[in-house]
């Protein structure tokens, strides 16, 4: 049985579904308040979400909506700190951008500023909270040293640390005392053990400009931008309904887009569900039309819409990923049950922070964080294993999903 307080979270959610899509629904929307659907709650699902300004604008699109005072003092305060925000992570961007290129250094940006711009046609159309920078491998270091000329330093300690046990995600992140906001330098979109649907390889000749201040950023758009968006979703198990918003505008805005050749070079890579997931979503929470091209493919997968099912269904309860998926939701870019263990043996002898939290060592003896790794793990699933009566007991509320979508320490 739904809990009442489900069944309010699910129509708030469906409500906000209406509101943000590529083509909002106002009519729907409109008739969902009047209903009872509670207009305060709607937004403190949206900035849950971090799609406030795009439920800004469709609530303004709702001449006779009157919001309550302290709701409309919440839109006001993010009005003003959204704007001041967005600007100040351009005019970094834009500097970013320039000692980069003046360094020599090779990049891209992706994610924010860029993609708000391309895809809701203003940089503060959607919510961001740092900046994504991609250099080639070769080109790191070089990369750390510019950011480091700039100001910045690592949050995951110095360069020995990162080398020691950050290697294996392919990013680090860099902050500056001045700056509110974080930079995630990659060198790779994904950890070294999963598959993606986007190779860095790939971008290096098909950048486009990003027009910031007079001046341009290199970013990323067209196929790569597809796949990029449906990696990193079903990467981070599109736990977020900005993530399906941004897929789903990409589907709205690019039309001509070849999505054969998409999900082609997306299954090359393994990955071919990803694109099949992010476009399922798309047009069951916000409308937005299955590109003909898939639509035998999606029909001869099984795992896509079941997968699909238990994502919305977490997304339409408020639920997290449940607790025997929590760190391991990553896997749902692997199709197969072999890449699951594959992915699960390679990040098993890949020595990581949580290993030092664990039992911090001297770094002449971080060598052996290689053998004490796997009884780590062991004792970790030990403790999982344990836990899962209790969590069984728990009965329906506590979902499970399906055992074909894998699960990994």
């Amino acid at each position: 049985m739904v809990s009442p307080k489900a069944h309010a979270a699910g129509a708030e959610f469906d409500t906000l579904c209406l509101l943000v899509r590529p083509r909002p629904d106002l009519v729907r929307v409109a008739r969902a308040l009047e209903a009872g659907v509670d207009v305060a709650a709607l937004y403190r699902l949206a900035a849950d979400h971090r799609v406030r300004p795009r439920t800004i604008e469709g609530l303004g699109l709702l001449s006779a909506l009157e919001l309550p005072e302290a709701t409309k003092s919440s839109v006001e305060a993010f009005r003003r700190l959204h704007s001041v925000r967005v600007l100040s992570l351009v005019q970094e961007l834009r500097r970013l951008g320039t000692a980069l290129a003046s360094s020599g250094v090779p990049f891209a940006t992706f994610k924010g500023p860029a993609l708000a711009a391309l895809l809701y046609g203003d940089t503060a159309g959607r919510e961001y909270s740092d900046i994504d920078l991609i250099v080639q491998r070769a080109h790191f270091e070089g990369a750390e040293r510019t950011l480091a000329a700039l100001g910045y330093r690592g949050v995951q300690g110095d360069r020995a640390f990162r080398r020691a046990f950050l290697a294996h995600l392919r990013q680090c992140a860099f902050a500056h005392p001045d700056v509110d906001a974080t930079v995630d330098l990659h060198w790779d979109f994904r950890g070294i053990h999963l598959p993606f649907p986007l190779s860095p390889e790939d971008i290096w000749e098909q950048l486009e400009p990003f027009a910031i201040g007079g001046a341009s950023v290199p970013t990323i758009g067209g196929q790569n931008l597809a796949l990029l968006l449906a990696g990193h979703g079903t990467k981070e198990a599109w736990r977020s309904l900005d993530w399906i918003c941004d897929f789903a505008m990409l589907v709205d805005r690019c039309p001509d887009l070849d999505w054969p050749e998409i999900h082609h070079r997306a299954r090359q890579r393994r990955c071919g569900d990803t694109v099949l997931l992010a476009c399922t979503l798309a047009e069951q929470l916000l409308g937005t039309p299955l590109p003909a091209p898939l639509t035998r493919p999606l029909a001869a997968s099984t795992r896509v819409p079941r997968l699909a099912g238990a994502l919305i269904d977490e997304l339409r309860q408020g639920r997290s990923p449940s607790q025997l998926r929590e760190g391991v939701t990553d896997l749902d870019l692997c199709e197969t049950a072999g890449a699951r263990i594959r992915a699960t043996l390679t990040l098993a002898v890949s020595c990581t922070a949580g290993d030092y939290a664990a039992l911090p060592l001297p770094r002449p003896l971080w060598p052996l964080y290689h053998a004490i790794r796997p009884f780590r793990l062991a004792a970790k699933v030990v403790g999982s294993l344990a836990a899962l009566p209790k969590l069984l007991r728990r009965g329906p509320s506590s979902h499970v999903p399906p055992p074909s979508y894998g699960a990994g320490p």
